[in-house]
């Protein structure tokens, strides 16, 4: 099971098993492997570039970044899914040599012939994972389903799921809040059953619905948690696939060789991503490149490869505006009422990267206006 994908308990790997842990599949990879064996560069790994001429690519990528339109990795957002030009036509071959390269790596694929066409799917499913706003329905409010994701966020780091399992209840909480009418005293138990249904799609081994339960203090009983989960399966029509930014972070620092410091910043700030509900109206990879752009701002550290800036995230103006709500979202992560984003990424496995003074200090990262006191 450990092969197919679908594996993410740390009791099933091998952990001296190298040559396993190499062919691991993305979330076990991600969640696993320590992180100098995961970010480490691949032996036998040319340099960036050596077999084409970087002065084209170079062309090609400052015309197409001072587009004053929109761009989606390498072609306009408005084309159509159906468009008669291929899409490797329009993007350089060594963007497409380095996908390859990075989705073998991380163990996604183990035939590099379809990676591309993978990515190529992952960049046009993500569009149906967007939000047209980022607003409410009453009685819920921003505060109350932040409260209940960072709650979230304890009891999946408590089961020990994958980082697409956290990603996917928050995607399918936002999703049902906005379908459903559930009463506020039943609105941890939604977030509960998101996490179930997630775990389901996600995860080899699922809590046991006593167990739930259990973690809500016998709040509600099984009956209830069941009943829940018929009512949002049916009012998500049983559609519970989504496009994790995860996934696109892992990509793009694995294309840029990111240092392992950079990497555990920006999935600090990714999953920080998850408690601000303006987020939800941008796509999962332009989310993913705001983090990874700002944990290089923080870190101060210059781009080592230039290939990762080709797949473009967005306007500029979106990926300044998704940069400035993690970097505030960071500044107060420390003093808030929902600290477990932070302390999960304050501890040495994960280089302690939540205390950074440069994400704490917010203020002159971006030239932000002052936090209030």
């Amino acid at each position: 099971m450990a092969h197919t994908g679908f594996c993410d308990s740390q009791a099933l790997l091998d952990r001296d098993n190298k040559a396993e842990e190499r062919s691991a599949p993305l979330r076990t990879w991600a969640n696993a492997c320590p992180p100098k064996e995961r970010w480490a560069q691949v032996e036998g790994l040319g340099p960036v570039g050596s077999f084409l001429n970087a002065e084209h690519h170079l062309t090609w990528v400052d015309g197409l970044l001072n587009s004053p339109v929109d761009w989606f990795a390498g072609f306009p957002v408005s084309s159509a899914h159906t468009s008669s030009v291929p899409p490797h036509m329009l993007l350089p071959g060594l963007l497409r040599h380095e996908m390859e390269v990075a989705m073998v790596r991380l163990g996604v694929i183990y035939d590099c012939t379809y990676a591309w066409d993978i990515f190529t799917d992952m960049l046009w499913s993500q569009r149906q994972h967007t939000f047209p706003s980022a607003e409410l329905p009453k009685p819920y409010s921003d505060k109350m389903l932040a409260i209940l994701i960072d709650w979230l966020i304890q009891v999946h780091a408590v089961l020990d799921f994958s980082e697409e399992t956290l990603h996917l209840t928050v995607f399918l909480l936002n999703r049902a809040v906005r379908l459903l009418k559930v009463p506020v005293t039943s609105f941890q138990l939604l977030g509960v059953v998101c996490l179930f249904l997630a775990s389901k799609k996600e995860e080899c081994l699922i809590p046991e619905v006593s167990e739930l339960c259990h973690l809500m203090e016998n709040a509600y009983t099984k009956a209830q948690l069941l009943k829940m989960e018929r009512r949002v399966l049916c009012a998500l029509k049983f559609e519970l696939s989504y496009t994790s930014p995860h996934h696109f972070l892992l990509l793009l620092t694995t294309i840029a060789r990111c240092s392992n410091k950079m990497v555990w910043m920006a999935r600090y700030l990714l999953e920080l991503t998850l408690l601000e509900v303006e987020c939800v109206v941008y796509q999962p990879i332009q989310l993913a490149g705001a983090a990874i752009q700002l944990a290089r701002c923080a870190l101060q550290e210059p781009p080592v490869s230039y290939i990762s800036h080709s797949i473009f995230v967005g306007s500029e103006a979106n990926l300044l505006q998704i940069m400035k709500t993690l970097a505030l979202a960071a500044a107060r992560a420390p003093i808030g009422n929902t600290r477990a984003t932070f302390l999960k990424y304050s501890s040495e496995e994960t280089m302690c990267v939540s205390k950074h003074p440069a994400l704490i200090c917010a203020v002159g990262l971006l030239k932000l206006p002052r936090l209030p006191s």
